[in-house]
């Protein structure tokens, strides 16, 4: 089973408004509290304590709870509690650990009337207002620092990490988005260059706008399509796939386009190129691309190529009285999702979990056989890999990459590029560590819950903080569908 439930879904949070901390002393006690209780938690129950190939996580764990906890002791309002418990996760340096908000406290966005775009090894204005820097122009420096020192100062100490090329497209240009946050100062006065010309402009902040926010996913996300399957020109076809943790009418259209790829094959087959767009998609259950993978390329082809890939891979889960629970949650959602069959297996984990958290082990193990039977593979390709089946696809695939591309995203990259005739377009991906299948569990003030993996991969072939680097940079500063498609064009003529 990979990722069968979003890093990025919460759980409905308890608190509202009303319940969150009102005076300056009762925000920093909920900062302090909650820290040392996403500390404890974690070290209590994060595959990484007991993690023989990861000897220096707990003391990174610490280290993170000491970060916070300078922090905190200054915090004085919402902002700064925010702010705190955002330096705990990045110094744990792991989207798949530390803390997420369910309530969090009302803080006023500013910004200097532009939103910021990172390209390649560079910083541009993606959009702005009347009378500010025109689009296209490029950040050069703030107030005598130079935008790489300030994304690092500013943004990356308090969200993302650094080291992953595909964070600078998606945090990097929070420079220029003041989310209130009492430990750094915003850019005041700016230099930009246009047209090979140099200018300076002093900044006027002021209260975001619902136009900021659309034009500031739109900077990192493109175009984002409705997930389906399209023919925008003949004998080109686009399979979106913007969302891995579906609603229920996503989850009809997913099923829709495996179903039209198993009964035209031949349709396929004589297509110039299938792309596959993932812009928008932050990961979920790779379940879905699994299938899209089967569905392309065929089920026992799919099937072989990936047991073959993952043969040496075993999932060590994290055995604790909150970890089996979580997993018996699971087993209620997939059934909901009409995953019926690996629901049935995750049950047997539950069991198997429970049995070994009886007998004091940290740790159950699972190999690639076992993983396959709770969902690795699809079980239709599992009974039958070495049937006959249509001719292998063969025809050119585009896959569309997000900067923010991670966990069941980077599974659905991994699937697609088991195949030759794939190639990535667009940015370099974010990357995982080998800590998987989180959970949520509330902190102390109810405005944040601590986030825990289930499960450590050992072996996978995916390294932690791998990440992928497309063929094709798209460097535009507009991802419209269209520009795709001309560059998808270009290449194929090519």
């Amino acid at each position: 089973m990979r990722g069968l439930v979003a890093a990025w879904l919460l759980a409905a949070g308890a608190v509202t408004a009303g319940d969150l901390p009102q005076t300056a002393e009762q925000w920093q006690r909920a900062a302090i509290a909650d820290i040392e209780a996403a500390y404890q938690i974690t070290l209590d129950n994060h595959p990484g304590t007991y993690d023989p190939a990861n000897p220096g996580f707990a003391a990174r764990l610490g280290e993170a709870r000491k970060a916070g906890l300078q922090l905190a002791a200054q915090v004085r309002d919402g902002a700064g509690y925010q702010a705190a418990l955002l330096r705990f996760n990045t110094v744990i340096h792991d989207g798949h650990a530390g803390v997420a908000f369910t309530m969090p406290p009302a803080v006023e966005w500013r910004w200097p009337g532009f939103v910021a775009a990172w390209r390649g090894d560079s910083m541009y204005v993606y959009a702005t207002v009347p009378g500010g820097p025109a689009a296209g122009s490029r950040i050069n420096a703030c107030d005598g620092e130079s935008i790489v020192t300030l994304a690092q100062t500013n943004v990356f100490a308090f969200q993302g990490r650094s080291d992953e090329p595909g964070n600078w497209w998606i945090e990097a240009p929070d420079v220029f988005v003041d989310k209130g946050n009492p430990f750094i100062k915003r850019p005041q006065v700016c230099t930009f260059t246009l047209d090979g010309k140099q200018f300076s402009m002093t900044l006027a902040w002021s209260q975001y706008t619902n136009e900021m926010l659309q034009w500031r996913q739109q900077s990192y996300n493109g175009t984002t399509l409705p997930v389906g399957l399209s023919e925008p020109r003949p004998r080109l076809y686009w399979a979106a796939m913007p969302e891995f943790q579906p609603d229920e009418a996503q989850r009809t259209a997913y099923r829709a386009m495996s179903a039209e790829l198993r009964a035209h094959p031949q349709r396929y087959q004589q297509a110039d190129a299938v792309v596959i767009d993932l812009r928008g998609n932050h990961g979920g259950s790779s379940l879905w691309s699994l299938d899209f993978a089967g569905a392309l390329w065929g089920d026992a082809e799919m099937a072989r190529r990936d047991q073959q890939r993952m043969g040496k891979q075993q999932v060590w889960w994290r055995v604790s009285p909150g970890n089996v629970a979580h997993v018996r949650w699971m087993v209620g959602i997939l059934k909901e999702q009409g995953n019926a069959e690996v629901a049935e297996g995750i049950n047997a984990l539950a069991n198997v979990m429970q049995e070994a958290l009886e007998r004091g082990e940290k740790f159950y193990v699972t190999g690639a056989g076992a993983a396959a039977a709770a969902g690795a593979t699809s079980a239709s390709a599992a009974k039958r890999p070495n049937e006959a089946g249509p001719p292998a696809f063969n025809r050119p695939v585009y896959v569309i990459v997000p900067g923010q591309c991670a966990s069941a995203c980077l599974d659905a990259v991994d699937y697609f590029t088991m195949f030759p005739n794939t190639k990535l377009i667009g940015a370099p991906s974010s990357a995982d560590s080998n800590y998987m299948e989180v959970r949520y569990q509330s902190l102390v003030s109810g405005a944040a819950k601590a986030v825990i993996p289930n499960k450590v991969y050992v072996g996978r072939p995916r390294a932690a903080g791998q990440f992928y680097t497309p063929q094709i940079v798209v460097r535009d500063l507009e991802w419209s569908t269209e520009n795709f498609l001309n560059i998808i064009q270009a290449d194929l003529k090519r």
